[in-house]
């Protein structure tokens, strides 16, 4: 049989509904999906292929996906690591609503390509991101040849831009860049989150996605105790509710974070046949409350929900590791409840298929299956880190790294071969990074170094907060706390 791409004598963990695990399995692609995955024949090293690989001793599994992360700030990873939470958020929050009004467009281009450069090197073949200024990003992961949902965040009680900017420059960005790259890049609609949106804001985010139906509609939801609280502020018995209410509890939303739902709020999200991307580290290490829910990513898998796994603001717990995710998902979980919340084949799957399904294209890619789109990745297991290999679901959740993936595939193109990247220059990309952090430094007095970080001492944090974001938002949540413990 001819083919583009034969993998021959490999480990294969297809992540199919069986769950299949080849020792010695054959993948073929052709015109960029797979063609054949079956056990390996004495004859396949000779199948007549454009390119064929020796698999003896790598892992082919599909690509990881990232069901939910934030970009434009890859270059500052390191920056924020050490201070505490509101050091944190403060400073966050000022260069946000500085790259709001277009500021800093050198920090995030770099960033983009920074970004893509280290998911690509470490399998993530997929990332579901919501920025401010997203165009650079849909850009860059296109030219690197990887598969990405961009979207821009909106909000009316966050950034300082006004309401008909935002709703215009997102109609702008899905015009210029839904569904190019091959199909590999598609947009998405992203209010930012329920706590930070007017009931005004939603009603016109639902007029959005009515205007473009075949688009996600990627939120942050139910992260915050403020969450709630704001719904009712908004005139709705909660979040979910308010969503149902403007018409987008639907299985076109994508929810992020989802810690404190309840069974109604899974119950009513499994109804829907809506979706959540669960970010584990981000909250372990700048948790500020021992005693908040954590996600009920069991009850959720179990209600029929779609559960995909993202890393979130990466450069704020300084990790690209999706395989990371896994094993914090599993720790984090098993420490805040019991051992035994995770089965590693389910882990597994939620770093891939299921991730796929959360954001819609479960049909497409996620799990190595014939008619599928070929996004492969390829595993150096023949370490002593995996020796003896027993177990290859737990090693993948628990063991495996960014450094063990040898080669990238997607779309059956080849990314990254035998650890090289093909498809960008790795160099003039950290050039690129390593001289916009030196401008950033320069302009802004903050101190970064190979010893840490340190912020501008002289930032007065309330001349660089956006004035009429935060004000209103803190406003508001201020009033509805006090409304809630009234007797009346």
């Amino acid at each position: 049989m001819d083919a583009d791409i034969a993998i021959h004598d490999a480990y294969v963990l297809t992540v199919d509904d069986r769950n299949r695990l080849y020792e010695r399995g054959t993948v073929l692609i052709e015109d960029g999906r797979i063609t054949e995955v079956r056990a390996s024949r004495d004859d396949d090293a000779d199948i007549d292929a454009t390119r064929v690989i020796d698999g003896e001793g790598k892992l082919v599994m599909p690509g990881l996906v990232n069901a939910h992360t934030h970009l434009e700030l890859t270059p500052l990873i390191g920056a924020f690591s050490d201070l505490d939470l509101m050091e944190m958020m403060s400073g966050m929050t000022a260069i946000f609503g500085h790259i709001a009004e277009g500021e800093y467009d050198y920090l995030t281009e770099a960033g983009y390509e920074l970004a893509a450069l280290n998911f690509l090197a470490g399998g993530v073949t997929t990332v579901n991101s919501m920025d401010v200024r997203p165009s650079a990003g849909a850009e860059t992961f296109g030219e690197a040849g990887l598969r990405g949902f961009f979207g821009m965040a909106l909000s009316d009680l966050f950034w300082d831009v006004p309401v008909d900017e935002q709703f215009a420059r997102a109609r702008t960005f899905i015009d210029e860049y839904h569904d190019t790259y091959d199909g590999r890049i598609r947009a998405t609609i992203n209010p930012h989150d329920d706590w930070s949106c007017t009931r005004e804001m939603w009603n016109r985010t639902a007029d959005l996605a009515a205007e473009y139906p075949d688009l996600l509609v990627h939120t942050h939801l139910l992260e915050l105790e403020a969450s709630n609280r704001m719904a009712r502020s908004n005139g709705a018995a909660d979040s979910l509710d308010l969503l149902d209410d403007v018409g987008l509890l639907d299985d076109r939303l994508v929810a992020a974070h989802f810690r404190l739902a309840d069974d109604e709020d899974i119950r009513r999200t499994a109804e829907a046949d809506a979706s959540v991307a669960h970010c584990p580290s981000i909250f372990c290490y700048w948790n500020t409350d021992g005693d908040v829910q954590w996600t009920p990513v069991p009850e959720l898998r179990e209600a029929g929900v779609d559960v995909g796994l993202g890393i979130d603001d990466h450069y704020w717990h300084d990790s690209y590791s999706m395989f990371g995710e896994a094993r914090q998902a599993r720790l984090a979980a098993n420490l805040k409840r019991s051992a035994g919340q995770y089965h590693s084949m389910e882990l597994v799957r939620m770093l891939t298929i299921e991730g796929a399904e959360a954001l819609g294209v479960g049909d497409e890619i996620g799990s190595l299956e014939p008619g599928k789109r070929a996004d492969v990745i390829l595993l150096d297991v023949e370490k002593p880190k995996f020796t003896p290999l027993t177990n290859m679901p737990a090693q993948v959740a628990n063991n495996a790294a960014p450094a063990d993936v040898e080669t990238v595939i997607v779309d059956g193109d080849v990314l990254m071969r035998d650890g090289d990247v093909e498809t960008m220059d790795a160099d003039k990309v950290r050039e690129r990074a390593e001289s916009a952090v030196d401008r950033f430094a320069s302009e802004t007095e903050w101190e970064l170094g190979i010893g840490g970080s340190e912020p501008p001492s002289k930032v007065d944090v309330a001349r660089d907060l956006p004035k009429r974001g935060p004000a209103q938002l803190l406003g508001r949540l201020a009033f509805q706390s006090v409304k809630d413990k009234l007797p009346f």
